[in-house]
């Protein structure tokens, strides 16, 4: 058995661990990324937001992205029958990104690793993690290859961004139960052969056909739109018999009067990929020797697009404490790393929760529209979650619930 030695390994080559070896490869540290899959591969968490393109330029990465010219996003349109809301990320409170992309992950995803691997990143695609041994805060992670020969790889400390492989929380049983309750989806891709000229074709779409089912139309510059349902896991199942993910998604999306002309006659270009149950937590984000990062860790729900932020926000984070940590630094991993992360995990969940309550759809659709309060929720949408000047952010415990509260007292006064 051969003994390859790094200075940090990172298990998973999504967006996660592809930020942490970039920013790392950057400072000159001997990385290596072993990913259990073959690149390019079909994924879900086709939508970014602005808030992950601070994570692609620290990590050297935006640059060669962008010449790729992956649609912009500048905003996202929430449809409920005859009501529109059209979040501009220009238009948000505070300063950040005013825009991201629309990506098919495969080649994002590939882009992404290609340009690691032009930068000299050892990247050992199709080699899956089967023990993990730490000695201290020094690990030997056995693997085995694609060609089914098993290797150890030493390192001063480990990163897993494994995403829903999950590697070190299923290894050391460290899972545990979302809070969220258990929401399921299904996605294709469809040659857009209908799609509107202008922004109308371009924009991404979420259309609520129920307070907690809404569907997602996500068009790429390549001519092609993701399109998923998402929903409570039993309307999901309901929606097909003999767990049949085209014919559910068929049904999907012929409920959706809005784009029931546009995708409702078109084949998909994959058998629908189906989550159930998405949703997941740890019991720690870090230990001695390793940090976790990205869906490895938490996965909330797709409504607002937050995956890929928390995955390339905890990624970076996690490099850069590691680089210190490395050069003898005391590194205090529950304030700097954990706390930092639940914090903006906690608002993101607010978000969620509420959403599915119906409390957020009614902020969204209140007529007038509040300009200030549309700046403040757009800016939390864009992915800024931890700024704390941002009302909010520091106050979504209590802040949704009670502006919720007083549209409804203003619709009942108005029929009284």
């Amino acid at each position: 058995m051969t003994t390859e030695n790094v200075d940090v390994l990172i298990i998973g080559a999504g967006p996660s661990g592809s930020v942490a070896a970039g920013y790392l490869h950057k400072k000159n540290i001997n990385i290596k990324i072993v990913e259990k899959t073959k690149f390019p591969r079909i994924v879900v968490g086709e939508s970014l937001i602005p808030r992950v393109m601070d994570h692609f330029d620290e990590a050297g990465l935006f640059e060669k992205l962008d010449t790729y010219r992956f649609e912009k996003k500048l905003g996202a349109r929430f449809i409920r029958g005859e009501e529109i809301c059209i979040f501009d990320f220009s238009k948000k409170f505070g300063k950040g990104w005013d825009w991201t992309w629309q990506v098919p992950r495969a080649d994002f995803d590939k882009a992404i690793t290609d340009e690691l691997q032009n930068k000299g990143v050892d990247i050992e695609f199709e080699s899956e993690v089967i023990e993990v041994v730490f000695e201290g805060t020094r690990s030997k992670t056995t693997i085995r290859t694609k060609e089914g020969a098993l290797k150890i790889i030493e390192a001063e400390f480990l990163i897993d961004a494994s995403g829903y492989g999950r590697v070190l929380p299923r290894l050391m049983d460290l899972d545990e139960p979302s809070k969220l309750n258990p929401h399921s989806a299904i996605f294709t891709h469809i040659k857009d052969v209908n799609r509107p000229a202008g922004e109308e074709g371009t924009l991404i779409s979420f259309d609520i056909l129920e307070t907690e089912v809404w569907l997602w139309v996500i068009p790429f510059s390549n001519g092609n739109t993701s399109v998923g349902i998402v929903g409570p896991t039993d309307f999901i199942n309901a929606l097909s018999t003999d767990e049949n993910t085209t014919e559910a998604l068929q049904n999907a999306i012929s409920k959706s009067d809005y784009y029931i002309k546009r995708f409702g006659s078109l084949p998909f270009l994959f058998e629908p990929k189906k989550l159930t149950n998405y949703s997941v937590a740890v019991k720690q984000m870090y230990g001695e020797g390793f940090v976790m990062t990205g869906n490895s860790t938490e996965f909330l729900d797709p409504v607002f697009s937050s995956g890929v932020c928390f995955a390339t926000e905890s990624g970076i984070l996690a490099a850069k404490l590691a680089f210190r940590q490395l050069h003898g630094e005391m590194v205090n991993w529950e304030t700097e790393y954990a706390d930092y992360m639940k914090e903006g995990i906690s608002v993101f969940t607010t978000y969620v929760k509420e959403w599915y309550t119906g409390n957020l759809q009614e902020l969204f659709y209140h007529q007038p529209e509040n300009p200030d309060v549309k700046e403040k929720i757009c800016a939390v949408l864009a992915g800024y979650v931890w700024n704390k000047e941002n009302p909010f952010v520091l106050k979504h415990d209590k802040v949704i619930k009670n502006m919720a509260h007083l549209i409804q007292l203003e619709k009942e006064n108005k029929t009284d």
